[in-house]
């Protein structure tokens, strides 16, 4: 079994999903690889030509304030003074030619496999959903069908209707038993 240099869940916890894409934010890198976050961002800015936007993207302030409520990161005195940057997973990659060293080169092997892992979990999860919704539909027609059985048996069963008494004087004539003879 292979020792991993940072364990899958750290790399997991770091991922957060922006504009509809998997990134991770420039602090985290910097962490992972060993570097500062000031140092991994004046590495992209000199090779700036390797990361085109859909590799990394400044966070806007709304979406910085919204990283600071979900998931606690630095604000004010001691934390950072501009907005972070975000990676996507083909940012992560190019990064590894941008940092040179052995620890680099590991990390981003790691990231790479959580990356993997996480889209084998999300097509596990998403084949269930699948199935679920399958389940559902076959189980709402079942219900439909029950319904109807039981509605059929209901009639089936149920004694008939009394007539109702009626109100009011209604002239009954007997009808004779015997008919006379008439003589003629």
């Amino acid at each position: 079994m292979r020792k991993e240099v940072i364990p899958f869940e750290r790399v997991a916890h770091a991922i957060h999903l922006l504009r509809g894409q998997k990134v991770m934010l420039d602090s985290d890198l910097g962490y992972l690889y060993g570097v500062t976050t000031g140092n991994l961002n004046k590495a992209v800015r000199r090779n700036v030509d390797r990361f085109p936007e859909d590799f990394v993207f400044q966070l806007t302030a709304e979406e910085t304030q919204d990283l600071i409520f979900q998931s606690g990161i630095s604000k004010g005195r001691g934390g950072r003074r501009h907005r972070p940057y975000a990676f996507t997973e083909q940012g992560i990659a190019m990064l590894s030619s941008v940092l040179n060293s052995v620890r680099a080169v590991k990390v981003n092997i790691a990231i790479m496999r959580a990356f993997v892992r996480l889209r084998r979990m999300l097509d596990t999860n998403r084949e269930l959903a699948e199935k679920f919704v399958e389940l559902e539909r076959r189980v709402g027609k079942h219900d439909e069908e029950i319904v109807a059985i039981l509605e059929a048996i209901r009639q089936l069963t149920a004694p008939p209707e009394n007539p109702r008494r009626e109100i009011g004087f209604h002239v009954r004539e007997k009808v004779p038993r015997y008919r006379a003879r008439t003589r003629a």
